[in-house]
């Protein structure tokens, strides 16, 4: 006779992943119990409220969509700003607007009109032609020239990876999207914006009426978690998941400074500012007042955000997909294929980056294909 178990489901991580996957098998009437190894539920996507102002943990996280489907969902939880990311790069002490768009060429060339514009980028493309991109510089050249690329692109992308361009694979940027309208909106998803009550409190109603327990690692007593739970969602790194047994999948990561100042109430003007100059250390600076403005504010936060390596026991953000690691990866799915009752899912699951919209709509159609009332 098989054994009944406390739960139905157990997922690993209380991120939008698991907050999706958890409230999905609960409306179907599953018993769920959530774990993180954190003590806040929301993963990456956590906000906290203090002098009045959400503070993105993690970096900024703008929700913007143009998935129906996913947009119905998250209204269910919470109501949006109007929030239009617009950030800025700095550059040895001038302003350009991003994307890149008319705003920026003006900045940069004192061009007009998009047929000026066109003129000046193809002119300065014209040099790298018949180049065969070997590297990331080259592949940049090739496609926007040498005036954007030194200027926005060289020195934050060599921040971001750690090394010169000219050692960072071509294929990272594969395409490099030229505007040329007067647009300063970096999406061009019609459902923008960021929860009025912040990510944290979007997360905790979804997972209302379900059983959550932080500062859990499953990994530290997986026999015991497995033992509770008929079924198992993991969204966690899934090299770590078997023990890192044929090395360790490679990330980015980043580390960020928080600072509160009270003597001022503004101190650049918007969201997000880049610092593309290889000299500043930081690649940007957040002001987290400017992302959700509300009445109560008191002076302001900042975040100066580093882009550093990976590594066991250093957050993971951004994989680098390259063929090693995307080998690498498939052996560890060849493993998972043969856990019996654990799915998974997300972005450390998979090895993929996904935005936060994508994340969700993953989920949705994780849950739709698995669940049924009362069953996975």
């Amino acid at each position: 006779m098989k054994q009944q178990k406390n739960y139905d489901l157990l997922i690993v991580g209380a991120g939008p992943t698991g907050a999706v996957v958890a409230h999905q098998a609960k409306k179907h009437g599953l018993k769920v119990l959530v774990l993180d190894r954190r003590l806040h539920i929301a993963g990456n996507t956590y906000t906290r409220r203090e002098n009045g102002i959400d503070i993105h943990e993690y970096g900024a996280h703008i929700f913007h969509t143009s998935n129906q489907q996913v947009w119905d969902f998250v209204q269910q939880f919470a109501s949006f700003n109007n929030y239009v990311n617009s950030p800025l790069a700095y550059y040895q002490g001038t302003l350009y607007n991003l994307p890149f768009n008319m705003n920026t060429f003006y900045q940069l060339f004192g061009t007009i009109t998009p047929s000026e514009a066109r003129d000046r980028i193809d002119g300065e493309v014209k040099a790298y032609r018949d180049l065969e991109p070997q590297n990331l510089e080259e592949q940049a050249l090739k496609l926007v020239g040498s005036t954007v690329y030194t200027k926005l692109i060289k020195g934050y992308t060599e921040k971001q990876w750690g090394r010169p361009a000219t050692e960072i694979p071509a294929f990272i940027i594969k395409r490099l999207p030229l505007r040329f309208t007067y647009n300063n909106n970096y999406f061009n998803d019609p459902y923008q914006g960021i929860p009025i009550d912040g990510y944290t409190e979007l997360f905790r109603r979804m997972l209302e009426g379900i059983e959550v327990r932080l500062g859990v690692d499953y990994l530290e007593d997986r026999d015991f978690w497995r033992s509770q739970a008929n079924e198992v969602v993991f969204t966690g790194a899934i090299d770590a998941y078997f023990d890192h047994e044929h090395g360790e999948l490679a990330y980015r990561s980043l580390r960020f400074e928080h600072e509160y100042r009270s003597d001022v109430s503004n101190v650049q003007g918007n969201a997000v500012v880049n610092y593309t100059d290889a000299s500043v250390p930081y690649t940007r600076i957040l002001e987290h007042k400017h992302f959700n403005p509300l009445p109560d504010a008191e002076g302001t936060w900042l975040t100066r955000e580093y882009s550093r390596s990976g590594g066991r026991g250093i957050e993971p953000y951004y994989p680098i997909n390259d063929p090693t690691n995307q080998a690498l990866y498939a052996k560890y799915m060849a493993r998972a294929d043969q856990e019996t009752g654990v799915h998974f899912i997300g972005r450390l699951a998979e090895y993929s980056y996904f935005d936060t919209d994508q994340v969700i709509a993953r989920a949705l159609a994780f849950s739709q294909r698995h669940f049924t009332d009362g069953r996975t």
